[in-house]
């Protein structure tokens, strides 16, 4: 069965919109200051930069880029595993690995702490699996019903 491109823009979109307003919680209110400090510890003023205009901006578009390929992912793996959440779980925990892998990065180059990196990691797979979970029971394929 052929993938369902409009789906899988739709529920990438609708996947953008929860990472975004995570991120948006967790960078403004949960780890902002923190992170910010640990930044800033390394380089200072950068913070600062990574909070212009175009760096948010460039991060909103990151996560609906992120969103469709989530549910790009699911759709692409929902032929062996079968539709529903379970599915979704599998795709965001692979991107989930992914990402964590980027970013250690930050801790290894001491931009961040470990224990910064643990939170930041555990929101974002709260994120990414809530992203994946919504994305994926709004997709559904041409003479398919939905399972979720």
């Amino acid at each position: 069965m052929a993938m369902n491109t409009q789906k899988v823009l739709v529920g990438g979109l609708a996947a953008g919109v929860v990472l975004n307003v995570i991120d948006f919680i967790t960078n403004t209110y949960i780890l902002g200051d923190r992170m910010a400090a640990e930044m800033n510890a390394v380089a200072p003023g950068l913070a600062d930069k990574m909070m212009t205009g175009g760096m948010i901006a460039t991060y909103v578009i990151m996560d609906f880029v992120i969103g469709i390929l989530l549910v790009w992912l699911y759709a692409a793996i929902r032929p062996r595993f079968g539709p529903g959440p379970k599915t979704a779980v599998y795709g965001g925990l692979f991107v989930w690995v992914v990402f964590g892998l980027a970013y250690l990065g930050y801790l290894f180059s001491g931009m961040m702490s470990g224990a910064t990196w643990v939170m930041a990691s555990v929101i974002a797979l709260i994120n990414v699996l809530l992203a994946s979970w919504l994305g994926a029971r709004i997709y559904t394929e041409e003479g398919a019903a939905s399972v979720m």
